[in-house]
């Protein structure tokens, strides 16, 4: 398995490579951007629009369409980076995994350490319109259902993680999405992303593996959620670089088990 994540000084150093595809991935475009990255936009173009619950998961079709769009071919690297240093990038690296394409990488701090750096950035989106030959080949099971979430509570099949707050996930604090229940899904097991970095890094492996050891132990295949999808993915990721666990993300997460789920666990 390739490392899943990139240093801002690797990406500077091979920049130039006709080969590479940089996607911006920020919740919103920017006005500082890395030389040639493309905006890749999350909410509109690559997420299921008709769902009543954000960030769901977009048809192959569309996904292989608008990849193609952004001038992204079978054979391209791709490397993801967001504004906020790793948040939104780890959802987009996890979905073109998702769509069969191995060759994606995160770069680890993002758009923070890259400027840090003092390298070179742009003011505008690369206008580059080449139209790429993308192919999506969806990998459904890495791709879980509230039903699937609902049979594992008794089954047990596989490790459920839940990356929000240890107080949304304990029913004390409130959930920002209005109307919505705080609490957690049964025999779910509480990580919050935020253990996972340090100044919008990645923590080393050595970090990252104590921190997991020290959280649980399973030979089962995990399964990440969080309020919507996106920061569950940040934890996946994680899991991936010391873990061989199989994984996968509950794609509707908090948002959608507490919406259709009036039987919300609390800890006392």
């Amino acid at each position: 398995m390739k490392h899943p994540l990139k240093s801002v000084t690797w990406l500077h150093e091979n920049i130039e490579n006709s080969e590479l595809i940089i996607l911006d991935v920020s919740s919103s475009k920017q006005n500082i951007v890395i030389p040639r990255a493309k905006y890749f936009d999350l909410s509109n173009k690559f997420s299921d629009t008709s769902s009543s619950f954000p960030n769901t998961f977009p048809l192959v079709e569309q996904f292989e369409s608008e990849s193609r769009n952004l001038g992204i071919n079978s054979t391209s690297q791709i490397i993801i980076y967001d504004s906020k240093g790793i948040y939104f990038s780890p959802r987009v690296w996890w979905m073109y995994k998702t769509m069969g394409h191995e060759n994606v990488f995160v770069l680890n701090g993002g758009l923070p350490e890259w400027i840090n750096h003092d390298f070179e950035t742009d003011s505008e989106y690369s206008t580059l319109n080449n139209h790429g030959t993308f192919k999506a080949i969806l990998h459904s099971t890495k791709l879980y259902s509230y039903k699937d979430i609902i049979r594992n509570i008794n089954t047990k099949k596989f490790q459920l993680i839940d990356a929000r707050s240890e107080g949304r996930f304990s029913g004390k604090s409130p959930e920002p999405r209005e109307g919505l229940k705080s609490g957690n899904i049964p025999n779910s097991i509480n990580l919050p992303y935020e253990r996972l970095l340090s100044d919008g890094k990645y923590k080393s492996k050595k970090e990252i593996e104590l921190i997991f050891n020290t959280t649980f132990k399973s030979n089962k295949p995990l399964v990440f959620s969080c309020g919507s999808g996106v920061t569950a993915c940040i934890v996946l990721l994680a899991s991936e670089m010391i873990l061989d666990n199989e994984t996968g993300v509950y794609d509707g997460s908090w948002t959608e088990y507490a919406s259709l789920n009036q039987n919300i666990h609390k800890e006392s």
